[in-house]
């Protein structure tokens, strides 16, 4: 198979492509991959070390107020997608993906218009603005969430489930609490708000040292790289002392490996991060971002929250105070946890990569009997 994935902008989109690059290798291994992501998105980093062909375009997204940057923003895509053609028409694809991200947009849609097989995968419950425009030309579209079916051509949509689940879910995990100075024995929190950190978790996590200071169980709170030297500053200028149970640090690389040993989870609703949590059936609390699109944080947690899978705080609710309580209530009661550990197991689309790779095979053979 020669496959042409695009995706860019942040790991909720290029994960869940990388997770199906492989996938696809596995069972072809002699598969040409070409990834096209943007020049100033993480991709541009992360896809090369995978060892895999990549290409970068120059492209920008659209505000949402009037501005003439829109202007450049539709200049940029026209020129985007005449170098897209370029692209493809040298590699000549079997199929294309795209994963979201504004660059995605722009060779999918060139793809679609040069007559080559195409796929789309929608990780949120929210559709992204990138696959609305695209659904009504792709030949098939992947989802994550059954919420995502309604808004879009119900006749191309397929539950998938999210590519970067069977990934994780397969990964091997020899770490131990040792490495971190801790106990394997107890249990343990993970506060994590992402790779540049929360602040708001961040700010209600250092209200709550003093109180996990005499707690059984061990916390893991993770700043985020750019907050780190920050989180410790008003630790030091509160004097606030951190016991031999609570250990910090600015970012953990090996995530998928350390996961697997967590008690409890708490952090943002992503959609790649919920797809490592039930595929792993990590409890987990969720603190959704209001930043993001159409509020579509909330509603990957509500998913999780009606399964029986996780908590919810709205983070203009968070506090230190209300964090404790919330994560006594779990950390506490291991029969809860077990629960919740199930009921986010069920969550988990285990072949989730293999069946986005079904649903290529299916673009390129519905195009080819047309």
């Amino acid at each position: 198979m020669r496959l042409m994935v695009s995706a860019g902008g942040t790991g909720g989109h290029i994960y869940p492509a990388l997770a199906a690059v492989d996938a696809v290798r596995r069972q072809e291994p002699d598969t040409e991959v070409l990834y096209i992501g943007s020049e100033r998105g993480l991709e541009k980093s992360i896809v090369p070390q995978r060892g895999i062909e990549f290409k970068a375009l120059e492209i920008q997204g659209f505000r949402r107020k009037l501005s003439f940057d829109n202007v450049k923003t539709m200049y940029l895509f026209l020129k985007s997608v005449g170098e897209a053609k370029k692209i493809i028409k040298e590699f000549n694809p079997d199929v294309v993906v795209g994963f979201g991200g504004y660059v995605s947009g722009a060779v999918v849609y060139a793809a679609h218009r040069m007559g080559i097989p195409t796929v789309i995968h929608e990780q949120n419950s929210v559709v992204g603005m990138t696959n609305k425009f695209l659904s009504h030309g792709v030949d098939e579209i992947g989802i994550a969430f059954e919420a995502a079916r309604s808004q879009f051509p119900t006749d191309k949509v397929t539950m998938v489930g999210n590519p970067r689940a069977q990934e994780v879910a397969h990964m091997h995990s020899h770490f131990e609490w040792r490495e971190y100075g801790l106990r394997n024995d107890k249990p343990t929190l993970l506060i994590f708000g992402g790779s540049q950190g929360a602040l708001k978790i961040n700010k209600a996590t250092i209200e709550a040292i003093p109180a996990f200071n005499e707690r059984d169980y061990q916390v893991v709170f993770v700043t985020g790289q750019k907050r780190y030297d920050d989180v410790l500053s008003e630790l030091s200028e509160a004097h606030i002392l951190v016991s031999e149970n609570i250990v910090i640090k600015p970012y953990i690389s090996n995530m998928p490996e350390v996961m697997p040993r967590v008690a409890v989870i708490l952090g943002r609703a992503g959609a790649t991060s919920i797809a490592e949590i039930t595929a792993l059936g990590v409890p987990s609390i969720l603190v959704p971002s209001p930043y993001v699109t159409a509020d579509h944080q909330t509603k990957n947690a509500q998913s999780l929250v009606n399964a029986g899978a996780a908590e919810m705080i709205v983070e203009a609710d968070l506090t230190g105070e209300k964090l404790v309580a919330v994560v006594d209530d779990l950390m506490n009661d291991d029969v809860k946890r077990l629960e919740m550990e199930q009921a986010s197991k069920k969550l988990g689309v285990l072949d989730a990569a293999d069946q986005l790779v079904a649903l290529m095979r299916k673009a390129m053979a519905d195009r080819n009997t047309k």
